[in-house]
């Protein structure tokens, strides 16, 4: 029979190796914290179009681990409501929450830079080990961690408390923080989020870190760390790719509907300097995402097979729309913002200054706005103030 223990070293040698396991408390912590006790009823392995569900109760003890312990995200619940304990068969849905990758989870950890006594506020507790790697270092009463979804809350309080740790599991609006146990040494959000809330930077001391992933795409987005300052703003960099679940209260809704008639009135028609493919990229996307906060990239495909792509900005009522010939893109666009205009002026200022990665941008909050930029490069420059 497995011995978990022995599958917490495989995962942690892993790690090591991959490179983001470095601190020797957190080693310690990852290899004493029963990961398998956090996902419970059961997970939604991945089967490409359809989602799985593998009980705990149902499998050998060494199926079980070995799920448990693959380096892999593990989905715990579909569109808001379905665990795997309820889906007899696989099922179609959207996750809605689960356990990162242990790569991920350890890498955030790791770049909290993390002391002991320090007070740690958790934004979106999950399954809640993260949490218990957080306790397992600092102690339970030093660990807050908030959960929009109160059965996914209750779930990780139980497990919390089956491995020991009686931490502060609250329910509740993580984007608003918790402001009756700051201020915090550090905040860390597992979710992603349009722009940091500046609740977190308020409630974070002087010194302290605010760490989260930022952007709204399900790729292109970056994860922002940031020490804030004595003036209650906070500033640093987007220190490297990451990718999570929107937060709840800011996800975006899908455009729908008939998308001839949303690009029906064109306003120009020109053909591209840079192609509209180049948005499949991470750093186009997330340049994308600073210049028109609230746009979606939409793919389609037209009556005659040709491929479509779309940038829409709902709130705005503006569209590109980009029809493929042959090798060339032409953009129609339409609303009061000419949306490809100002996404195509950044990439092309972007490739200009050398493409840098996406740990080039820097950013600056404040009470009024955020602000991006990238140095060396005066046109690389985005404020999105807050009104």
């Amino acid at each position: 029979m497995t011995d978990p223990a022995s599958e917490r070293r495989r995962m942690v040698a892993v790690l090591v190796t991959k490179g983001v396991l470095k601190s020797p408390w957190l080693r310690t912590a990852v290899e004493s914290v029963s990961r398998e006790q956090f996902l419970h009823p059961g997970v939604f392995l991945d089967e490409g179009r359809t989602w799985r569900p593998v009980i705990a109760a149902a499998m050998a003890p060494d199926e079980w681990l070995k799920i448990a312990y693959t380096v892999d995200t593990l989905s715990t619940q579909l569109d808001g409501r379905l665990t795997a304990d309820q889906a007899g068969e696989p099922v179609v849905g959207v996750p809605t929450s689960s356990s990162t990758d242990p790569a991920t989870v350890v890498g955030m950890i790791e770049a909290l830079d993390l002391a002991a006594g320090h007070r740690v506020l958790e934004i979106g507790t999950g399954t809640g080990y993260s949490t218990a790697l957080m306790c397992h270092y600092l102690g339970e009463d030093n660990v807050t961690t908030i959960e929009v979804d109160a059965q996914v809350a209750a779930r990780a309080d139980a497990a919390l408390e089956a491995v020991g740790f009686s931490t502060w599991t609250v329910t509740g609006d993580g984007l608003l923080g918790h402001p009756c146990r700051a201020p915090y040494d550090r905040v860390i959000a597992t979710c992603a989020v349009r722009r940091i809330p500046y609740a977190w930077v308020r409630q974070t001391k002087p010194g302290g870190i605010v760490l989260g992933t930022v952007g709204s795409w399900p790729w292109g987005t970056g994860l922002a760390k940031l020490t804030v300052g004595d003036d209650g703003t906070a500033e640093g960099a987007i220190v490297g790719r990451s990718s999570f679940m929107q937060a709840r209260a800011q996800a975006v809704a899908p455009v729908a509907g008939d998308l001839s008639a949303r690009a029906a009135y064109a306003d120009s028609e020109r053909h591209v300097l840079v192609s509209p493919l180049v948005l499949e990229e991470w750093m186009p996307a997330f340049l994308a995402q600073l210049v028109a906060p609230g746009a979606q990239l939409v793919r389609a495909t037209g009556g005659d097979g040709s491929p479509l792509r779309y940038l829409f900005d709902p709130e705005r009522e503006s569209f590109a729309e980009f029809l493929v010939d042959g090798e060339s893109w032409t953009v129609r666009q339409g609303g009061p913002v000419a949306l490809w205009d100002d996404v195509e002026r950044s990439l092309v200022a972007w490739q200009d200054a050398g493409a840098p990665e996406i740990d080039s941008v820097r950013l600056r909050v404040t009470p009024a706005s955020h602000r991006y930029w990238i140095d060396r490069a005066p046109s690389l420059r985005w404020e999105h103030r807050i009104t």
